[in-house]
């Protein structure tokens, strides 16, 4: 066990962990939070996607003695009275449906437009292309995404 200083959502915090566990687990067990979700353990789905200096990262399998930046869940983007445009996006576009791997869509997506705000609906389609989405709602994203692109660009 080791001291590890982590800065998720904002604030940080001191906490004693084995320096090898993953960060998703930290994030689940220790802050609680539910955006990043376990689907394969892998690094496939995206499921499990954390912002890491606006870079996107799969929590799963990065040790917790590597997130050394500022990261920021599905919960530190905005609130239910605030949601950040990213989230007001897919709202509207009605961009999920069981929400499950919603975290890698909307991080990933975010990540990307960011540095891309004049993507093309293929070129973000090729961004989410490492993203796993069961209820087939793909199509919504990029929808999303483009709508999120417009805002970044105002």
């Amino acid at each position: 066990m080791a001291d590890v200083i982590l800065n998720v959502n904002g604030a940080s915090k001191t906490i004693d962990v084995d320096p090898a566990c993953p960060l998703l687990y930290v994030l689940m067990d220790t802050y609680g939070l539910r955006g990043p979700k376990l689907g394969c353990g892998l690094a496939q789905c995206g499921s499990c996607t954390v912002l890491m200096d606006g870079n996107p990262y799969r929590s799963c399998t990065l040790p917790v003695s590597e997130a050394k930046g500022k990261i920021v869940t599905l919960e530190g983007l905005g609130t239910v009275d605030n949601p950040h445009p990213i989230q007001r996006a897919f709202i509207e576009e009605q961009a999920l449906q069981c929400g499950f791997c919603i975290s890698g869509p909307v991080l990933y997506g975010k990540a990307f437009i960011d540095k891309n705000p004049n993507a093309n609906a293929l070129q973000v389609q090729q961004a989410l292309s490492g993203i796993i989405c069961r209820c087939h709602s793909h199509p919504r994203m990029v929808k999303a995404l483009l709508r999120y692109a417009k805002d970044v660009k105002a």
